[in-house]
């Protein structure tokens, strides 16, 4: 549990973490990042974010809204689109902000997702695609409802021709339940479409993002999981979101359908009839030895996954038909990151003790993969030691192109915001007056002094001026 006293508003207590032995598992992975050397603001966090010199987390992942305009109205928009302004930057805006990310010390940031509102929009989206891409971005995605994609293949394929690299695709359940309670209309047909004009469109990375809610689609994650399963040739992998409660909302409301972490864990177990289970599922700072021994192998600084072991949990699974094979069951990947931690302890920045990393990963890595136990056409020895030698997008897209994904993200509101987690946040937001804000703190926050301040109109065109197809 978590409890805050505010002087003004009184005592609120809400579910942090709803498995304790979960919790005490997962809280055994925090690592403390190195922030970045070149911060904007000097702070009282939560309230001078920018990033300031607290900050241990660098920018792992840029969100840059590009519109508030959308063609959707549903009713748990945390970004609260709105019919009486716009908030669009400019291209030239969109540039410095996208230079501020890449000029970023000791690592520049590498991946960025155009976001909203609903970013297709705008007609521009391609060029801002190809801007980020000219800048040295090699992760370029976009968060969106489908509905300009499932419209226009067209749109997918200038998408892909400038260089997107992944479809952050809004995909809440099955059926048309979920859809009709969280998004005012059935959508699942227009999700289906849009999967289909990216695959025709040649964008080849499609990753299913469900906003779950308990007692509406908290019960369809299997069916989610096996959908992508079926699609493996384009779908990377599946993220999902518990819902983040935005304004106001009764307190017996928000107790009744709090969702964590541990509670899509458990559902997931269950609906997969363990073929997934929760002892598959790691914290994202789990994986920081990774970052740290390609480091060491290609002598440059790399991004480090420290965000707090609460933020999310994931997993990797092979695909085989409708069979769901975690990674856990044919690496022991506890194992791994206990050697590639102490393998690091010997390094003291000379070329013999590098040589000896490379060497004790040649010995080793094999020692903590059973070939016996994973699919036929899966070499996961050469796959793993392509990411530890060389740590590029190459060989992480390698990865990615043989297993799906299956993660989860909590993003805080104001009732459960816990600046621990800020502090290590790695998803940022850019602003066009120059800082880089923690995606909770912009979203509860700052979001609406910023979208104020550089707001450019009242009203918002309407939805069938965008291009987006009929309602069904």
């Amino acid at each position: 549990m978590i409890r805050k006293t505010c002087p003004e508003h009184g005592e609120f207590e809400d579910v942090y973490w709803s498995d304790a032995e979960l919790y005490r598992r997962f809280v055994r992975y925090i690592e403390t990042g190195r922030g970045i050397e070149n911060f904007i603001t000097k702070g009282d966090c939560p309230f001078s974010c920018g990033l300031c010199d607290n900050h241990k987390t660098t920018t792992l992942l840029a969100n840059i809204d590009v519109t508030t305009r959308c063609n959707l109205s549903c009713p748990i928009c945390f970004a609260d689109a709105s019919p009486k302004k716009v908030y669009e930057p400019t291209m030239e805006q969109i540039e410095r902000m996208l230079k501020i990310l890449r000029e970023e010390r000791p690592v520049p940031c590498y991946a960025v997702q155009f976001s909203g509102g609903e970013p297709t929009v705008r007609d521009d989206l391609p060029e801002m695609v190809a801007l980020a891409r000219s800048m040295g971005f090699t992760q370029i995605q976009i968060a969106t409802n489908g509905l300009r994609l499932a419209a226009s293949p067209e749109l997918a394929s200038r998408l892909s021709e400038a260089g997107l690299s992944t479809v952050y695709l809004q995909f809440d359940g099955v059926d048309a339940g979920p859809y009709i309670t969280m998004r005012g209309r059935n959508l699942l047909d227009v999700k289906l479409r849009a999967i289909e004009s990216c695959r025709s469109g040649g964008l080849k990375s499609v990753v299913l993002v469900p906003t779950v809610a308990k007692g509406v689609n908290d019960f369809q994650l299997g069916g989610i999981i096996r959908f992508a399963s079926r699609n493996v040739d384009i779908i990377r992998g599946v993220n999902m979101q518990p819902i983040s409660f935005a304004g106001r909302v009764e307190e017996a409301e928000r107790k009744s359908n709090r969702i964590t972490i541990p509670d899509l864990i458990k559902s997931i177990e269950e609906q997969t009839e363990g073929e997934v289970s929760r002892e598959d599922f790691y914290p994202v700072p789990f994986v920081a030895p990774i970052s740290r021994i390609v480091e060491v192998l290609t002598e440059r600084p790399r991004l480090v996954f420290t965000v707090h072991p609460c933020c999310g949990a994931a997993t990797y699974v092979y695909c085989e038909g409708e069979r769901l094979i975690p990674i856990t069951r044919f690496v022991d990947v506890e194992g791994l990151m206990e050697r590639l931690t102490e393998i690091l302890q010997d390094y003291n920045g000379s070329k013999i003790s590098k040589l000896r990393i490379q060497g004790s990963l040649l010995k080793d890595l094999p020692g903590f993969i059973d070939e016996s136990r994973a699919p036929g056409d899966l070499n996961i020895t050469k796959l793993l030691m392509n990411v530890l030698r060389t740590g590029t997008f190459d060989s992480l897209r390698e990865f990615h192109s043989r297993n799906l994904f299956i993660g989860a993200m909590h993003f805080q509101d104001l009732y459960n915001l816990d600046l621990e987690r800020v502090s290590r946040c790695g998803i940022h937001y850019a602003t066009p007056d120059g800082r880089i804000i923690p995606f909770c703190t912009y979203n509860t926050i700052h979001r609406s002094e910023v979208e104020n301040q550089y707001s450019i109109a009242e009203t918002c065109a309407p939805a069938q001026e965008v291009g987006v197809p009929p309602a069904m």
